[in-house]
């Protein structure tokens, strides 16, 4: 049964490609777009709150200017407590040109009889008031009513509350209690601004001026602030958009070539083309990537390789044991002398075949890391004399002189004495392989000291001075070398020589030559051991140089007291 999916449109395609709309780019276009049209919402709306606040502050001073000015002018010895904002700097200069500007002109007015004043005024302590008429200079709309202490209205500019009682509004009560107030109320419509300011005579409120203002202005401010805003949103994101185009295509193709050279290599394509410019990243994130699929090719290179020589190596003694068994089958089996004879090369070539099994599985086990190799203090000095007591008829049988140079100090290690013997022997064999009769090696073990300026070596070690050796940790460390007077090997070959199935000598034969795993097995042992391993020959250092034939192997190995 096939289930589909419930929203196809948010399904990658066949191919594995992404959909347009949520590729890379498109993603970081719209964070780009994101980001600014974010930034420019946050800062209209702190400037616009700020332009706003400003005009408020800077007309509730006004307005408290005007009731200090009026109050100067219709109440002898009237003093008004004046509580300015902190302000910006700006308003400093802007207010202070306002109330240069600001005048108040008093006009007494007839006087009026009993039968024309209500009875709320007559009993007024500020009943006088109600005789004069204010008129600012200034431009400004204010609404301006004075009230005495019981919160009537005196005065009024409109003259629409004239006599009225306006001691509940809560404006006017704060004012009556000595403080001044300032809030915004909607009339008709319209927001106004209003303020009460205490009048005191003798330290006693006796009245309040109680001032109003329409923001009608500072709403036709504000509209065309918000308006030159939008407009530039309209201007900025378009730009915007394209600068974002721009640098999300320049993030996002390095980001697609990748991407095309990680799909290339999947199907096995190792040359296709990679751009590893820049510095960024994305540069070195390209670098990295054609070092993997460099390494990756490599390592394809050599396990075909490895496979073929694998498959080499197996067909040659299997062939030969089933060409000796189908000879004993046709009737050579009857002669109990070639039987015998036919039989000692089955098990020499199974003994061949065991060899090289054994040879790749421990190969494996060190890729797999998992050769595990049990450690007891070994002193490598015994371990080299037994090994060459054995080796000695060998060499003395094909004219190979040997020269033992055995340390006076022990060489302790942490190893195992049949893995060690198994690494001499490997690298003793390849000496007696490529020495000629007459010729001699030379077999010598010693220490030397590592710290933190580089390696120390006695003069023993090496005399020649091409030691050579790879980068050791800081310490003291067990050196054995196995040098030998063959013809050396050519400087072309060195580098490969730890390969797997690799000859440097390759008109060798298989049956003399080995199977070409047991420099690499040595080494795999040694590293083990958390030793190093490493080759050097003359030959590959100067062609010319025949008075220093050979080649010298060493291995080294941690130090450790008994």
């Amino acid at each position: 049964m096939t289930i589909k999916a419930a929203y196809p449109h948010h399904q990658p395609s066949e191919d594995g490609a992404a959909k347009p709309w949520l590729s890379l780019r498109v993603k970081l276009l719209f964070s780009h777009l994101a980001v600014i049209f974010l930034a420019m919402t946050v800062a209209a709306f702190l400037l616009l709150s700020l332009v706003r606040n400003y005009f408020l502050e800077t007309i509730e001073q006004s307005l408290t200017a005007q009731a200090h000015l009026i109050a100067q002018a219709l109440i002898p010895g009237a003093s008004v407590d004046l509580t300015p904002a902190d302000l910006a700097p700006a308003y400093n200069t802007v207010q202070q040109r306002m109330f240069e500007n600001i005048s108040v002109q008093v006009a007494e007015q007839s006087e009026l009889d009993d039968s024309e004043t209500s009875p709320s005024l007559q009993e007024s302590k500020l009943a006088h008031i109600a005789e004069a008429s204010v008129q600012l200079s200034t431009a400004l709309e204010t609404h301006v009513r004075v009230l005495d202490d019981r919160g009537i209205v005196l005065l009024d500019t409109k003259e629409d509350d004239l006599g009225q009682d306006l001691s509940s509004e809560d404006a006017v009560l704060t004012a009556l209690r000595g403080d001044q107030h300032s809030e915004l109320n909607i009339l008709n419509g319209e927001e106004w601004l209003f303020v009460s300011v205490p009048v005191s005579v003798d330290d006693q409120v006796a009245g309040v001026i109680y001032l109003s203002q329409p923001l009608n202005d500072i709403a036709i401010v504000l509209s065309d602030l918000r308006n030159r805003f939008l407009l530039a949103s309209a201007l900025a994101l378009p730009l915007s958009a394209l600068v974002g185009l721009v640098l999300a295509r320049t993030i996002s193709r390095p980001v697609q070539s990748l991407t095309d050279a990680a799909k290339q290599l999947s199907v096995g394509d190792f040359d296709y083309p990679l751009e590893t410019t820049g510095g960024d990243e994305l540069g070195r994130l390209s670098r990295t990537f054609a070092a993997m699929r460099d390494r990756l090719q490599s390592v394809e290179r050599m396990r075909s390789q490895f496979v073929s020589d694998v498959s080499h190596e197996l067909r040659t003694p299997l062939t030969s044991i089933k060409g000796l068994v189908e000879t004993l089958r046709d009737g050579a089996v009857d002669d109990p002398e070639v039987r015998d004879r036919f039989l000692t090369s089955v098990e020499s070539e199974t003994d061949r075949l065991i060899r090289l099994v054994n040879d790749l599985l421990i190969l494996s086990r060190a890729d797999a890391q998992a050769l595990n190799l049990p450690r007891e203090l070994v002193d490598l000095t015994q371990v080299i004399h037994e090994t060459l007591k054995k080796l000695g008829p060998q060499m003395e049988s094909l004219g190979i002189g040997l020269r033992e140079e055995p340390c006076d100090a022990p060489l302790t290690v942490q190893a195992e004495p049949d893995r060690i013997e198994q690494i001499l022997v490997i690298l003793l064999d390849n000496a007696i392989k490529y020495t000629p009769s007459g010729g001699e090696i030379h077999v010598s073990g010693d220490t030397f000291e590592v710290d933190e300026n580089g390696v120390v070596l006695p003069e023993t070690i090496d005399p020649h001075g091409t030691f050579d050796a790879p980068p050791h940790s800081m310490g003291k460390w067990v050196v054995v070398s196995i040098s030998d007077t063959g013809a050396g090997i050519p400087p072309e070959d060195l580098p490969h020589i730890f390969e797997r199935f690799y000859r440097a000598d390759h008109s060798r034969s298989r049956d003399r030559g080995g199977s070409g795993l047991g420099l690499s097995i040595a080494k795999a042992l040694i590293e083990a051991y958390d030793g190093h391993i490493w080759l050097t020959s003359p030959s590959a250092i100067s062609k010319s140089n025949s008075d220093r034939p050979g080649t010298t192997a060493r291995f080294s190995m941690p130090f450790h007291d008994q």
